[in-house]
């Protein structure tokens, strides 16, 4: 079997290369920023191959990018804190991905549109959770942003800005972070398989998609210190913001 035969025969060779560039981008705001594939990526991906499409392919790419980080975060996060979070998401992410895996096609990208715009808005205001950490608490947390990663790959925005709560230093929340992420990307894996969500067009679409994102997330993290790191949070917002609006169902006519 041959790539081509991979590729879904609906997809046109400008909606490939435009598949490529916005994996290349959202690699390109990983790297200089740390954050933002997925709130980059998704709602553009959506737009072009769908959602159900989309959200398998993210994880894909993500996994393979991060596998590589987990051991080192595991020795420096917090693991308590972690393990809280992903009781949360054994209810969130199943959930997340049966509306993924049910809901009207249209209904999920805007609500993938409607998940980012808020998200995009308290990331730029700066805004933190500010109260005391509860076990309860964390727990919920961690079954929003499993919901929010069941549907859209967008969990990361409100287990960050729970854990910028405290004082504890960028290195122990980027661990915790990414042993988050493991964990949840383990449960994300489990539920879409059970869903039939996985497909070797999925497959297909990240072996050559992938690499673009490898490309960018290289580039970017190459292009860290250039400029300021408010510099590089600032672009990558403008790419988030770009990327919401030019996926809106409105101007399906020029992205299909």
């Amino acid at each position: 079997m041959f790539l081509p035969d991979l590729i879904p025969a609906d997809l046109s060779l400008s909606l490939v290369l435009a598949l490529l560039a916005t994996a290349f981008a959202s690699g390109l705001g990983r790297g200089f920023s740390g954050f933002g594939s997925a709130l980059i990526f998704m709602p553009l991906a959506s737009a072009m191959i769908g959602a159900k499409a989309a959200s398998p392919l993210m994880l894909i790419i993500e996994v393979i990018a991060a596998i590589g980080l987990v051991p080192g975060a595991a020795r420096i996060a917090n693991r308590r804190e972690v393990a809280l979070m992903v009781i949360g998401s054994l209810v969130g992410v199943p959930l997340g991905a049966l509306f993924l895996l049910y809901a009207d096609p249209l209904t999920v990208r805007w609500l993938i549109v409607g998940l980012i715009v808020p998200l995009l808005a308290l990331m730029m205001a700066g805004w933190r959770y500010r109260g005391r950490a509860t076990s309860p608490l964390t727990i919920a947390v961690g079954a929003v942003a499993g919901f929010f990663g069941g549907v859209a790959q967008v969990s990361g925005p409100p287990i960050v800005m729970y854990w910028l709560r405290d004082a504890a230093t960028p290195a122990v929340i980027r661990a915790s972070v990414i042993l988050y992420f493991a964990a949840s990307d383990l449960i994300l894996i489990v539920s879409y398989l059970i869903g039939g969500l996985f497909t070797m067009q999925i497959v297909g679409l990240a072996v050559i998609t992938g690499p673009m994102f490898a490309i960018g997330l290289w580039g970017g993290a190459h292009m860290f210190g250039l400029a300021s790191e408010a510099t590089f949070r600032r672009a990558c917002y403008a790419m988030i913001a770009v990327s919401a609006f030019i996926s809106l169902p409105l101007f399906d006519g020029w992205l299909r």
